[in-house]
């Protein structure tokens, strides 16, 4: 560790976001429990070569945590809302067929914009999904905009078929 204070010194708000990306990635459950846990003893393990002028500590952990996915034996899918959510939504009809919407239309989606969809929504900065992807700040620029703008578009084609059972990611049917 380059600095004095420890940065995994609150350990909550990086679990949940760290699980949240997993959970999106491969689905939730046990597998994203194990592949968190995994990245958290990770993390402790090699905590001294963390640097903060670097970028946020968050950040450093999903890519940790991108490194464990792939290295999974089983295919990698995404998996987007978990079953542990509490509907926000008085309206757990509407909440439902949204969530399903949702589901389809990420589906639809290329297996690199689900990763920048979600990356981006576990709040990670464009310029740091660039380092994490490997990508140039201007090139993860225009490809996470054009991944939003499939999903906007395919979340408007709402009457469209639905994907094939075979053509869901895994989870799919279980976070519903």
């Amino acid at each position: 560790m380059i600095f004095g204070r420890d940065p995994l010194a609150d350990p909550e708000p990086l679990i949940r976001r760290v699980y949240a990306y997993v959970a999106y990635r491969i689905g939730p459950g046990p597998d994203a429990e194990d592949v968190t846990s995994d990245v958290f003893e990770r993390a402790v393990r090699y905590r001294k070569n963390f640097d903060p002028r670097k970028g946020d500590i968050g950040d450093w952990l999903i890519g940790i945590a991108r490194r464990q996915i792939a290295q999974r034996p089983v295919p990698v899918r995404s998996a987007a809302l978990g079953d542990s959510e509490p509907a926000l939504d008085p309206d757990p009809e509407e909440t439902a067929l949204r969530r399903v919407m949702l589901l389809k239309a990420l589906a639809r989606l290329s297996e690199r914009d689900r990763e920048l969809v979600a990356m981006y929504y576990v709040g990670i900065a464009p310029p740091r999904i660039a380092e994490q992807l490997d990508m140039t700040r201007n090139a993860a620029d225009v490809a996470l905009h054009r991944a939003l703008a499939r999903l906007r578009q395919e979340l408007e084609r709402g009457d469209a078929e639905p994907p094939a059972a075979r053509d869901l990611p895994a989870g799919f049917g279980n976070s519903l």
